[in-house]
Parts: C-alpha cells; sequence; structure tokens
C-alpha cells in the first residue's frame, strides 16, 4: 500500500506559498473566472469535440440553452459566431460589469 506522506519531514510545505496565477479569461465574455471554473466544450462530444475552454457557469449554461449542439459544432471554437447572435450579445453586455462569481438562473430551452 502506498503512502500518503513521506516517512521524513512534514506533510505541510515548509516554503511560503507562491504568488498563484491569474484566473484565466472566460471564453464567451472574456471576464476572468471566479472560483468555479467549468471547463466547456465548444465543439459537444457528441459531436466529435475534445478541447475545453474555461467559462462561468451562466457563461455555459446561456449557450447550452441558446444553441443546439449542430449549431455549436458549426460556430467551433470561435466564440465572435456565437457573440453575433443577439440575445448572446445583449447577455455578454449585461454580465459584463458582475462579479466573477455571479450566478443566476437563465430561461430553459425552448424546444
Amino acid at each position: 500500500m502506498a503512502r500518503k506522506h513521506s516517512k521524513h519531514g512534514s506533510w505541510q510545505d515548509d516554503e511560503p506559498e507562491e504568488e498563484s496565477a491569474p484566473p484565466p479569461p472566460c471564453w464567451l465574455c472574456g471576464r476572468p473566472t471566479g472560483k468555479t471554473i467549468v471547463w466547456h466544450h465548444p465543439v459537444p462530444k457528441s459531436r466529435g469535440g475534445r478541447d475545453t475552454v474555461p467559462m462561468h457557469a451562466i457563461c455555459q449554461n446561456l449557450l447550452i440553452t441558446t444553441f443546439t449542439n449542430s449549431e455549436l459544432q458549426r460556430a467551433g471554437m470561435d466564440a465572435e459566431v456565437l457573440l453575433a447572435n443577439p440575445a448572446v450579445r445583449k447577455f455578454v453586455d449585461w454580465v459584463a460589469n458582475k462579479d466573477p462569481d455571479f450566478t443566476a438562473s437563465v430561461a430553459k430551452k425552448g424546444r
């Protein structure tokens, strides 16, 4: 059985913590991500997507409720195509001044 901690020395680092890197920006809105980062597949996995991008949960929810998997596949990794949609542009303009950890409910899919 593997040991969780070394026999020698403490399990805590004796060195002071280094300054952490700034959070990555959201792929859709460009704001810095907060405590929770959602790794979103711009091209859905069901459509062969493998790459992931950092997003806010609220931004991901908007994409999921606004677009079908086929539409997301056609847009690919280009966020500008999605931002051309008036509903997405309105949302991004609205959320621009919100806190990075801001959450709110997003309307359900109207299918």
